[in-house]
């Protein structure tokens, strides 16, 4: 059931969400918004029927293999930490659908608004249920790639896509840093699973690359849950819709750095480095924010810099060690949570109905929106930490673990905590003042009035939640909050109390002082200072990133130009250079000089020493007569001859029919594509470029050569033996060649194939752009534009049938014995080649419906989707991707019949080859027909 969790939004809710908005009226919308709340509701259901064995003390784990040759398996973990985020998730994401629904315009199309957002809800609920790192990364990008969607949900506007380009390249950058973290912690503590590094933290924190370890995951924390320096994306995150803001910055997204920060604490937490570090961004970044939120004009800025601010409050209870600041930390993840997406609804309200969110033209709302006004007093009440308010308890208990940390750093943490907490109360009065008091609006955009009920309803429901934990905090979020702080702590919590009232302490004079202060702030920046017409400073977090960008982009540019000036001459000649250099210098700088090993030789029969001078005759030919472009192509083939003949020597006849195929195929490709060239290249080198080319020739050679002859020589475990007794009794097939194709590196063919089927579409894309002339009235020319051969049309008719023969035998036959399905693809393509050839290719065109390129590349998705899917059936069985199944049944009359999946797989290779190489032949010979 706990795969589901994720799955539901991911796939199911996703993909019917879109179908069922794709139109802009009302009910393509609200049909959209059933399919995704309903999909939520679903996944926030399967979560609390888990709940209770948690609370019991259990952790539920799932456990798939995947790729576990690099530590890659599906591992889930639902433990308390990770219930409290998958709760917050699903129902905070409830809410936000049902607010969507009545917050998106006509104009906005809601499939996709929706099937965004499950994608993402699901993105993060793999992050706080993942078991397995790796898991985790992946779930981690996928929140970086969504929330750039969600952000630049509104293309058509600038700042959208400027928004949703930072975001992508902080947090995208922070995730490369993070994956570079999370690869060395599972190396380190010998393993990439939770529920094993969880009680290393011991073996990780004592070792020597523990300081790079903490560095580079807090990076990718510290820019997802955008802290000082890497802080500047949220607010322009801001151009997203307001539900999109509302559910990034309250309930995921900015909290997944929060949560990896509590997540990993048993491991890399309880250091002074640890502390250092962590407390110390978390300080800088709560005052820092804070203050800047008391300037920002626009509602949802002033609400963005709010979050950080908050962000940084709970990333400093996180860093410091005390058990106690990681029991406010939760609380503290749990209120924010709820005031801050009923504020960001509300302020989509403000938008929705005025038509702006600037506060300097907004004021006196009251008298229009009075019940949207109640609500947003209450959660401001709650962000500014007003008694009876949620905010309330956990700022009291921040202050408490600040007066505590300053035991250790002086005075600079409850001065510093007083003045966020200032600063919250002065940015929460002017929200509310400044837009629903301060007289009269001015020149809004439209007349104001109360928004539907259901838009007000999630609203409502949050803010009931703020008044409700503020009074009862024990009973409503005290079991959570315990539960999660065990999973924090890898252990049972300390002794606390939450409750409204604890007597008259510091902490209580602290926020008696910062409410005073924050009021005291307010009128004054309001009264003397004139808030409406202060600018902030030019030089802000976006411009200086801005700036960085330009100059590396600008740097970037002018190493191109000075590198590539045009001449593939000299951009051979500096790799040539560069291979040499980097294969000489650890036999250069050896101990001792690299010499031949003892090893046995074969000797030389006649027919080698006659392969190997034809070898050199016909590549010192191709050297003198390179600029005959036909010559060249046809001695090049020569050279592949003698390889395949090579390979058979060596007793390798699956190789020699490969490269024999490829021969064929390669020299028709190559001589469709010089049709559109001239026959000679024209001789642009100078005396003194060719000498050099000639020595770094000669160089590369000779090395090339010497390395061979190092190896050669030299005795060596070979994995062959392994390949070679295993291929029957593990792969079900005597031809160990297709064994290991198919099945022991399976997943290498797939990703082969996979840039095969890649490489002929993109010469489509490239080529089909070229115009073409019209048919001429002879429309059997050939595509060299010379007419058939009589004989071939006839001799073509009797081979594509023998030949479709050969190649289903060798295909059938490739399991035992030389063969296979890449073999059969060339035999068959080299085939329907020659039909090309005979007819011309306005016929075979014309006998293929005139749409041969879509017909190919419909043929190369249909085989790497059956390839995918062989692999994919292997993993609902509960085996690693692309492992096959084999058996040897005896038939009736047949006998016994070796049956193994991996012929699916193979047949996919066989259409994905056949696709893609007369996918290719089709678009060329298609260019050949412009008009030169």
């Amino acid at each position: 059931m706990l795969p589901f969790i994720v799955l539901l939004p991911l796939l199911p809710g996703s993909l019917l969400a879109y179908a069922a908005g794709r139109g802009s009226s009302a009910r393509h919308r609200h049909a959209s918004a059933v399919v995704a709340g309903l999909t939520t509701l679903a996944a926030l259901g399967l979560a609390l029927t888990l709940a209770p064995a948690v609370f019991e003390g259990q952790t539920l784990l799932f456990h798939q293999p995947w790729l576990p040759s690099v530590g890659l398996d599906i591992g889930l973990r639902l433990d308390g930490l990770a219930l409290m985020f998958a709760l917050l998730i699903t129902a905070v994401g409830g809410l936000i659908v049902l607010y969507a629904a009545y917050y998106l315009g006509p104009d906005d199309p809601p499939g996709k608004f929706f099937c965004m957002l499950m994608l993402f809800m699901a993105a993060m609920l793999g992050i706080v249920l993942s078991d397995n790192l790796l898991l985790m990364i992946v779930f981690w990008e996928l929140t970086s790639v969504t929330s750039f969607l969600l952000v630049g949900y509104w293309g058509h506007r600038a700042d959208a896509r400027a928004g949703a380009r930072m975001a992508l390249t902080v947090t995208g950058g922070g995730g490369l840093a993070l994956l570079a973290g999370v690869i060395l912690l599972g190396q380190v503590g010998g393993s990439y699973e939770l529920s094993v590094l969880l009680d290393r933290g011991d073996l990780i924190r004592d070792h020597a690359l523990y300081p790079l370890i903490l560095a580079l995951i807090l990076v990718g924390c510290f820019t997802k849950s955008a802290q000082v320096p890497f802080h500047f994306w949220l607010p322009e995150a801001m151009a997203a819709p307001t539900p999109v803001s509302a559910y990034l910055h309250s309930a995921t997204m900015v909290k997944a750095g929060i949560f990896l920060l509590a997540r990993l604490h048993p491991v890399i937490g309880g250091t002074e480095a640890f502390q250092f570090w962590v407390a110390g961004a978390g300080l800088v970044t709560l005052a820092f924010a804070a203050y800047v939120a008391v300037f920002k004009h626009d509602l949802k800025g002033l609400l963005a810099y709010s979050t950080i601010s908050h962000l940084g409050l709970i990333v400093f209870l996180l860093g410091l060690d005390s058990p106690l600041a990681k029991v406010a930390a939760i609380f503290h993840i749990l209120n924010h949570a709820t005031f801050k997406a009923s504020l960001f609804m509300t302020a989509g309200i403000i938008d929705h109905e005025t038509g702006t969110r600037d506060l300097r033209r907004l004021g006196g709302l009251l008298q229009y929106l009075p019940w949207t006004a109640t609500l947003a007093m209450v959660a401001a009440a709650a962000m500014a930490g007003v008694p009876l308010a949620n905010g309330f308890l956990s700022k009291e208990m921040f202050f408490d673990e600040a007066l505590r940390a300053g035991a250790g750093w002086g005075w600079v943490v409850p001065l510093t905590a007083v003045f966020f907490g200032i600063c919250s109360v002065a940015y929460s009065l002017r929200f509310i003042h400044d837009t629903f008091f301060n007289g009269p609006p001015r020149d809004l955009p439209q007349h104001p009035h109360e928004p539907p009920l259901f838009m007000k309803l999630p609203v409502a429901l949050l803010v009931v939640v703020c008044l409700v934990v503020g009074v009862l905090p024990a009973a409503t979020f005290g079991p959570i909050v315990r539960l999660a702080t065990t999973a924090v702590l890898n252990g049972p919590p300390p002794e606390y109390k939450l409750a409204l009232w604890h007597g008259f302490n510091v902490p209580l004079l602290m926020s008696v002082a910062a409410l005073v202060g924050g009021a005291l702030m307010y009128l004054g920046l309001q009264r003397h200072y004139r808030l409406h017409l202060h600018h902030p400073a030019r030089m802000t977090g976006r411009l200086l990133f801005t700036h960085a960008l330009e100059g590396i982009f600008d740097l970037a540019r002018r190493i191109t130009l000075w590198q590539e000036n045009g001449s593939l001459q000299r951009y051979l000649a500096v790799m040539v250079t560069a291979a040499i250099v980097v294969g000489a210098w650890p036999l250069l700088n050896a101990a001792a000089p690299a010499t031949a090993g003892a090893r046995e030789l074969l000797p030389a029969n006649a027919l080698a020493i006659v392969l190997w001078l034809l070898l050199l005759a016909t590549g010192a030919a191709l050297v003198l007569g390179h600029h005959q472009r036909l010559r060249a192509v046809v001695l090049a083939g020569v050279i592949g001859l003698v390889t395949a003949i090579t390979f058979e020597a060596f007793s390798a006849p699956d190789l020699a029919l490969t490269q024999l195929s490829v021969e064929v195929v390669s020299t028709a490709l190559l001589l469709m594509g010089l049709a559109l060239l001239p026959r000679t290249t024209p001789r642009e080198s100078s005396s003194l470029r060719r000498g050099r080319d000639a020595l770094l020739a000669l160089a590369a050679g000779a090395g090339v050569s010497w390395l061979a002859w190092l190896v050669l020589t030299r005795d060596h475990d070979s994995l062959a033996w392994y390949f070679l007794e295993q291929s029957v009794p593990k792969g079900g097939g005597a031809n160990a060649v297709n064994v290991i194709l198919v099945d022991f590196r399976g997943y290498d063919t797939f990703g082969e194939i996979t840039v095969l089927g890649i490489a002929a579409v993109g010469v489509l894309a490239i080529l089909q752009g070229l115009k073409v002339r019209r048919p001429p009235a002879d429309a059997q020319h050939a595509w060299s534009f010379a007419r058939p051969s009589l004989m071939l049309r006839v001799a073509a008719r009797f081979i594509l049938p023998a030949a479709l023969a050969v190649s289903a035998y060798l295909f059938w036959r490739g399991h035992n014995l030389p063969g296979g399905g890449f073999i059969a693809g060339l035999v068959t393509a080299a085939a329907i080649v020659l039909q090309y050839m005979a007819l011309g290719q306005y016929e075979a065109e014309a006998q293929l419906g005139g749409r041969a390129s879509r017909r190919f590349t419909v043929w190369i998705a249909l085989g790497l989707l059956i390839a995918a899917l062989t692999g994919i059936g292997a993993m609902v069985l509960g085996h690693p991707f692309l492992t096959s199944a084999h058996a040897h049944p005896y038939l009736p009359v047949l006998g016994g019949v070796g049956l193994a999946t991996a012929a699916l797989f193979d047949l996919g290779v066989y259409i994905t080859v056949v696709g893609a190489t007369l996918l290719l032949f089709a678009t060329l010979g298609a260019a050949s027909k412009e008009t030169r």
